[in-house]
């Protein structure tokens, strides 16, 4: 028996990369499986497909996380087609790096809506569908710049800092209610994003690793089984650094 038998989980930015590995991972766990992106390409419908290979319900939904109606629609679709939802992953998430005196307001607005905004909508959606289950693990991908800054990554920073924040928050109003929220920040993951980069400045980031090494994909997505499985059941308001050691 599964980790997450019985439980559904709804991941947001889901259709590939580190939402990806953590949908198949819960799935593996026994968790069925809601998803959403921005539109649900061959991606979105590959992923779907993997996930029901493993012999558990998965459906991807296409929803823009920064609206709000958008959000409110596609939690009430998810809790029609589920019946629950019992942990929530707000991975969704871009960035648009530069200089604070060459960021425009656009990069900056894009960014605080598409991470930080997303995860407001999406906590305020499902809160009232756990409230009624009287329990629920919410979980936000922040990152390590979200906790220790990054030059270039003023928006991208502030906007994780802030999901370790309402996480944070969250936990102290829901906690009374069964309701834990935590918070993973990732360090350097090799992912298709940190694979673009060239190998002089991959072998630079390793070198300030003490595992020296990049993460996987399946790191995060261990910690996130923890965190959303009973075994973290007295594990609330924390941010846990899945960076091997690079920033202690």
């Amino acid at each position: 028996m599964g980790l997450l038998e019985g439980k559904t989980a709804l991941i947001t930015g889901a259709a590939r990369g580190i939402g990806k590995g953590i949908a198949l991972k819960f799935a593996s766990e026994g968790a069925n499986i809601a998803f959403t992106d921005l539109v649900i390409d061959e991606n979105g419908k590959e992923t779907e497909a993997l996930i029901q290979a493993l012999g558990v319900k998965a459906k991807g939904y296409a929803s823009n996380a920064a609206n709000f109606a958008d959000t409110e629609d596609v939690v009430k679709q998810v809790k029609e087609d589920f019946g629950s939802i019992d942990i929530l992953v707000n991975n969704a998430g871009i960035t648009k790096d530069g200089l604070m005196l060459r960021m425009t307001e656009q990069q900056w607005d894009a960014v605080i809506a598409v991470n930080l905004k997303s995860a407001f909508n999406f906590i305020h959606a499902c809160v009232p569908v756990m409230l009624r289950q009287r329990g629920g693990s919410i979980i936000n991908m922040a990152s390590v710049v979200g906790v220790h800054g990054n030059a270039g990554q003023a928006n991208y920073a502030a906007s994780k800092a802030g999901l370790i924040a309402l996480a944070k928050s969250i936990a102290q109003e829901m906690g009374p209610k069964g309701i834990r929220a935590n918070s993973i920040a990732p360090g350097f993951i090799d992912t298709a994003m940190t694979q673009a980069l060239s190998e002089e400045i991959r072998k630079e980031w390793c070198q300030k690793i003490p595992l020296r090494r990049g993460g996987t994909v399946e790191d995060i997505a261990n910690v996130a089984t923890f965190l959303a499985s009973d075994l973290s059941s007295y594990v609330s308001g924390q941010v846990i650094q899945v960076d091997g050691g690079m920033n202690m």
